[in-house]
């Protein structure tokens, strides 16, 4: 049974063309991608914020301990977002070195996870345009042969040639719309992190009670106060 699909295989990509070799690879790369950063997301909890969640209420509740057991083995952009806000609030940083921290390493995070996306959402932009590029290749080939055969004209020889050639555009795009569909899951998980981030540091910042004007105090250590 394998080396009928095989054979199969090598016979679809021998009559489509290089056209259709150059898709079958982008198929090949774009599969290797989505296995990936599937199985990346999904161990990593990338979008799925309930730990990060519950480490902050915990904190917010004076639970401390728990709040830090809760996110031991931070992997999420936003279980270390929350980790980094635990340790800097723990060391009295002010507010705004605290933002400025977490928000670097935050765009450092999402960017590590975003690695591969742009390449599939690449692919299922090209993946369609080559598709339709050898489609323009065949039906230049096919009334080329309709021009050279005259008077006779074998209609069963240009169908051929011209179903030969839509081929490459069915390709394209049975390769582009299911990565279309991925590309567009991975991009939400990603915008779930973002703004699982952006609230949850929020929150646990929105306990510090606001400082004195520091122009009219001498430079000492900001004292800061944590609500319950």
């Amino acid at each position: 049974m394998i080396t009928s699909i095989i054979e199969q295989v090598v016979s679809f990509l021998q009559l489509g063309g290089p056209v259709v070799a150059c898709i079958a690879g982008l198929s090949v790369v774009a599969l290797a991608l989505v296995l990936l950063k599937t199985t990346e997301f999904l161990v990593c909890g990338v979008g799925a914020q309930k730990r990060a969640a519950v480490a902050t209420r915990c904190w917010q509740q004076g639970r401390f301990g728990d709040a830090k057991d809760a996110l031991t083995n931070p992997k999420s952009a936003a279980e270390k977002a929350v980790v980094t806000a635990f340790r800097l609030l723990e060391t009295r940083t002010p507010k705004l070195a605290i933002e400025e921290r977490v928000s670097v390493d935050a765009s450092a995070n999402i960017h590590q996870f975003s690695k591969g996306v742009r390449a599939l959402e690449a692919i299922a932009q090209v993946a369609p345009l080559i598709g339709l590029f050898g489609t323009v290749l065949g039906m230049i080939e096919a009334f080329q042969a309709l021009q050279s055969a005259g008077s006779n004209v074998d209609p069963s020889a240009l169908a051929g040639g011209i179903w030969v050639a839509l081929m490459t555009t069915a390709a394209g795009l049975g390769v582009a719309m299911p990565v279309s569909l991925v590309v567009t899951w991975l991009e939400s998980r990603l915008e779930s992190e973002r703004v699982a981030i952006e609230t949850l540091t929020s929150s646990l910042l929105l306990q510090l009670k606001p400082q004195v004007d520091e122009r009219d105090q001498p430079m000492t250590e900001p004292q800061l106060s944590y609500g319950t």
